[in-house]
């Protein structure tokens, strides 16, 4: 591409939902003159493809990302561990423990010093 051509394309990112409750995921990129053109060139792509409920047209210097300091702020500094849902897998296990030390009718009845009165 030439520098003069290079400067009339712009790169812009896509993005669509499948339906209204559903997130929104990144498609691909594409090179176009400005958004208009980019976001028919969009509606283009899916309607070939597949049905969407929403797409949107993002050009790629509008977006921002995190400089490393900034990323670095993101880090826990006190452990807080105890937050983080784990789910409760661990208590089957634990479950299966506690039953192996219950004590059935025989044991405790056994520790009354020798039999029936």
């Amino acid at each position: 591409m030439s520098n003069q051509s290079h400067d009339f394309y712009q790169e812009f990112e896509v993005f669509s939902r499948k339906s209204d409750t559903a997130p929104m995921q990144y498609q691909f990129s594409l090179l176009a003159p400005n958004h208009e053109i980019a976001l028919v060139m969009a509606q283009e792509n899916f309607m070939r493809r597949e049905s969407v409920a929403d797409i949107w047209v993002v050009k790629r210097s509008d977006i921002r990302k995190m400089t490393q300091e900034e990323r670095e702020t993101l880090k826990r500094l006190d452990n807080k561990d105890y937050r983080m849902t784990k789910g409760y897998g661990y208590l089957k296990k634990k479950w299966r423990k506690f039953e192996q030390k219950m004590l059935d009718e025989k044991e405790i009845l056994s520790w009354g010093g020798g039999g029936k009165q």
